[in-house]
């Protein structure tokens, strides 16, 4: 058996490395591509960003799973709260293969520690959102690996406002310390480590994606701060990844056969504003009658150009939560004088002045709620008096139904709830961009046959909102309920349900490569290349089929 190396990019979209590939920008991953065999990877395309890496470890659709993300809602509190990653006790890491193959695991994000990795399993070093501790097994690796390379100086720190140059330039320098570190690391693991598979994760394209995409793709209203000179620090990242992949490779002290994957992609961000601003704020008006609670405005008034400044102290956060209405002249005055140290504590005490309901995210913070940042948290004590609620949200717009019978406080009747969704579906597809009067909403996606459907394995949203991925908006206007907006841009990239599988090496048949497949394909063509075929209990299938090996075609 040829051992395997299988290494992931975070979240890097295949248009984006097609283009650079054939640029000359990433000459290893261009000379894989053209000795190999390459293609396309569908995913999920609700909770695209919350489920890629469950479905890729687990091997199961979250249909299967039951797992749709870290934010759970409960229906008799009202409240929602951060659970982590899944836990994979019924559906365990696909990697995890006993006595059957040695196996190097490192740095793989939402993952668990599992004892049937045999071999060095190493979680929490440097992955973007890991959702996980920092602990290996054995137990020491992790400590033992810190010593000697250090940490990663941009760990559970990789985040800047995306209209900071200074900000992201210093980002930038930590993942270039960590993307280095990394392939340091790797290369001394397969040289000290008996291994059949090897597997780890490049984080820091997830991140450049996020927060650098307006920096090099001209399909982002920000891209001006590129037109005016700053440098393509996304690019950079992904440069510094691809020579880290070639060290990584050259360092294997025995052949093997090469996959690089992406379970999905990136784009400009459509969901960020739209889903934790829009969302949250339509059903508020939706529910009362039109009454705004933040960022009110009138639809056809002249809107001013896209922001480009930012407020350093208040940051996006205290950029949005100083546009809630109502804004009397004392509270528009205090709002752009007072500092920060002074407005903050203030904000707590005026909050139910101000704008009464809406959880003051100063206060949430310093509870330690770690959804405070979320804007659609903010109406939380109101849910219950309201029809429908937005659920807070990472990338779709995800809408709760009030139902009764389900929720403790339920105010829509089960009888009226086919008119609620048909009514939302309705309002929803009538809203456009405050700036080019372009369709925001693609498509509203159903997640319940009937109301009252208590299946555990479905998410807690009644309906899904997919964003044009053509527009991203900071204003949204609406016939019936005003205009929402305009607000500041938050991070300038965000998810697409696409990624891409790439495999090279000598035991790679490109005539039994099937080309094109899902996400959930990834386990089992993996494990088929380690010659492990009984994979039936996976949701996907081999790309490879029975024959992936030149020894058997």
């Amino acid at each position: 058996m040829t051992a395997l190396i299988a290494i992931g990019l975070d979240a890097a979209d295949p248009k984006v490395l097609e283009t650079w590939m054939a640029a000359g920008h990433l000459p290893t991953l261009a000379r894989l591509k053209q000795q190999g065999c390459y293609g396309h990877l569908s995913n999920t395309e609700h909770y695209r960003a919350e489920t890629p890496w469950t479905t890729f470890i687990s091997g199961q659709a979250p249909e299967k799973t039951g797992y749709w993300g870290p934010i759970k809602y409960d229906p008799i509190t009202y409240s929602v709260k951060e659970v982590g990653a899944y836990d994979y006790q019924d559906n365990p890491p696909f990697y995890a293969l006993g006595d059957q193959r040695q196996v190097i695991a490192f740095d793989i994000p939402q993952s668990a520690l599992s004892d049937d990795v045999k071999g060095m399993h190493v979680l929490g070093w440097g992955a973007h959102s890991p959702m996980t501790a920092s602990h290996s097994t054995p137990e020491d690796a992790l400590a033992q690996i810190i010593a000697k390379y250090g940490e990663h100086p941009a760990f559970l720190k990789d985040f800047a406002e995306c209209r900071n140059l200074n900000a992201l330039t210093r980002l930038q320098k930590a993942m270039s310390i960590g993307i280095e570190r990394k392939a340091d690391i790797c290369a001394s693991l397969l040289n000290e480590q008996e291994w059949d598979f090897f597997l780890t994760i490049f984080g820091e394209t997830h991140t450049a994606g996020h927060y650098m995409w307006h920096l090099s793709q001209s399909d982002h209203p920000l891209y001006c701060m590129a037109e005016a000179g700053a440098e393509d620090l996304m690019l950079k990242t992904f440069v510094e990844v691809d020579r880290a992949i070639g060290k990584i490779l050259d360092a294997s002290p025995q052949p093997a056969n090469v996959v690089i994957f992406s379970a999905h992609g990136m784009g400009a961000n459509v969901m960020d504003v739209p889903s934790m601003v829009f969302l949250p704020e339509l059903m508020h008006r939706y529910s009362f009658s039109g009454k705004a609670a933040i960022a009110p405005g009138k639809v056809g008034t002249p809107l001013p150009p896209v922001e480009t400044a930012f407020d350093q102290k208040r940051g996006w956060i205290g950029e949005i939560w100083n546009r809630r209405a109502p804004l009397n002249a004392v509270s528009r005055w205090l709002r752009s004088k007072l500092p920060v140290r002074i407005q903050k504590p203030l904000d707590i005490v005026l909050n139910n002045l101000c704008q009464p309901g809406l959880l003051c995210p100063n206060v949430l913070e310093k509870q330690g709620d770690s959804l405070f940042w979320q804007p659609a948290k903010w109406y939380e004590p109101l849910w219950p008096k309201m029809k429908a609620f937005a659920i807070p949200s990472y990338s779709e717009g995800y809408i709760r139904i009030n139902l009764k019978g389900r929720e403790a406080q339920g105010v829509v009747n089960v009888a009226d709830y086919e008119t609620v969704c048909a009514e939302l579906i309705d309002l929803l597809q009538k809203t456009t961009d405050g700036r080019t009067g372009q369709p925001l909403v693609e498509r509203v996606v159903r997640m319940r046959q009937s109301p009252l459907d208590s299946n555990p394995n479905l998410p807690d949203a009644d309906l899904v909102v997919l964003w044009n991925e053509a527009i991203p908006s900071d204003v949204m206007d609406t016939a019936s309920h005003g205009r929402i907006g305009p607000v500041p841009h938050h991070r300038t990239g965000s998810h697409r349900a696409h990624g891409f599988l790439l495999a090279d090496g000598p035991d790679i048949d490109k005539a039994n490569f099937r080309g094109n497949g899902h996400a959930v394909d990834l386990a089992p063509t993996l494990l088929g290349l380690l010659e492990m075929d009984d994979t039936q209990e996976f949701s996907g299938q081999n790309l490879f089929g029975k024959a992936t090996l030149t020894s058997v075609s």
